[in-house]
């Protein structure tokens, strides 16, 4: 049986509770199923300081780059504002992503017909809406340099972010977001901003480079980012996968997370290259919300966002597909069946807590597999 190692990082606020509704279907699915699941835990974010000093020890660093997929819960709170800049709660995060070579974000907008009401937009913009926002993630302003602050005199300071991109970059991730297109819609937009940056010059020429090169068969349109972002909001039923830098892919995600009603819905998936002789990629699923420290601890959090990265976890890292797209229509069930945590919570709908949300979908998932 192929290695299955998954290290679990729950992290703070409501990560530790949602990690445990995973928890549950993963013992389900080992014990059942025969699904092999190996797993190990460890420390991250402001726990991880609290206990070692840093947001993540060396030795859970190992861990991670030991596994064949690591799942993560949510770093941060306000007990951590204070502490240094490099160590806080988010670098264990920025390190998980740096050292194991994670370029390529995945971020699924995918709004449930059962949810099409939450959403801020009309229901008829957003149902149905199933797009795939593939960010670049190790390059861009986040991580060029120089990046400081400088003192210039007279009670002057200027703040300097440098935002770099090399071809094999573009390429790399345009490639990934292509592939994923063939799977789905078979349509790539990439989005940048070529008429005042020359990095998304570049980005334009790459991929459009890249795309006749390899990908001639997928549907390509480019589109400035700005124009991106009005778009999503306008008809977001327009794209299908959607390619773009570090800086706005950080903020286009979160503009098509909101569309679907709940930042507490959506999953996440960040993958490295494939290993040249196994063909295994490096790989870390997250859900796209906080850690919600105001409510963490009261069982009011909704883990479907993790439980939804963990079924990315199945496709992506473990080739588990009809267990993948189980596990997602337990989730798309439970809601059909009007079960709601309170961030989704509508007139006549059952409300329940973190748990009950687990409970539900695990017995929905057991239900589908017999």
């Amino acid at each position: 049986m192929a290695s299955k190692k998954l290290l679990l990082l729950p992290g703070d606020g409501i990560g530790p509770e949602a990690m445990a509704e995973v928890r549950k279907i993963i013992a389900y699915m080992n014990a059942e199923l025969k699904s092999g699941f190996e797993l190990d835990e460890g420390l991250v974010g402001g726990s991880a300081y609290d206990a070692h000093g840093k947001a993540i020890s060396e030795a859970d660093m190992e861990k991670a780059l030991a596994s064949d997929a690591v799942l993560f819960g949510a770093v941060g709170g306000p007990k951590w504002d204070s502490v240094p800049y490099d160590v806080r709660p988010e670098a264990g995060l920025l390190r998980l992503r740096k050292d194991m070579e994670l370029f390529a974000n995945l971020r699924p907008a995918i709004c449930y017909p059962a949810l099409a009401d939450s959403s801020s937009l009309k229901k008829e913009v957003v149902e149905g809406l199933d797009i795939l926002i593939v960010r670049e993630l190790t390059g861009g302003v986040y991580f060029g340099e120089p990046k400081e602050i400088r003192d210039l005199g007279n009670g002057q300071k200027r703040g300097i972010d440098t935002q770099v991109y090399d071809t094999y970059e573009i390429e790399r991730i345009s490639g990934v977001a292509f592939e994923l297109a063939r799977t789905r819609g078979n349509k790539v937009t990439s989005m940048e901003k070529r008429n005042v940056m020359k990095s998304g010059v570049l980005w334009n020429e790459v991929v459009t480079a890249t795309h006749r090169a390899k990908y001639f068969d997928v549907k390509l349109e480019h589109m400035l980012a700005d124009a991106g972002g009005m778009q999503l909001v306008r008809w977001p039923k327009q794209f299908d996968v959607i390619v773009t830098d570090n800086l706005f892919g950080d903020m286009l995600s979160d503009i098509a997370a909101m569309l679907t009603g709940s930042l507490g819905m959506l999953p996440s998936a960040s993958l490295g290259a494939p290993d040249a002789k196994t063909g295994s990629r490096k790989a870390l699923y997250e859900p796209v919300h906080g850690s919600a420290p105001d409510i963490a601890g009261t069982g009011a959090a909704n883990p479907i966002a993790m439980i939804a990265s963990f079924a990315m976890c199945l496709r992506y890292s473990f080739n588990m597909v009809a267990e993948a797209d189980r596990l997602e229509a337990a989730i798309a069930g439970v809601l059909d069946d009007g079960i709601r945590t309170a961030d989704i919570m509508s007139e006549g709908k059952t409300k329940v807590g973190t748990t009950e949300m687990g409970d539900a979908i695990l017995a929905k998932f057991k239900a589908l597999a017999a």
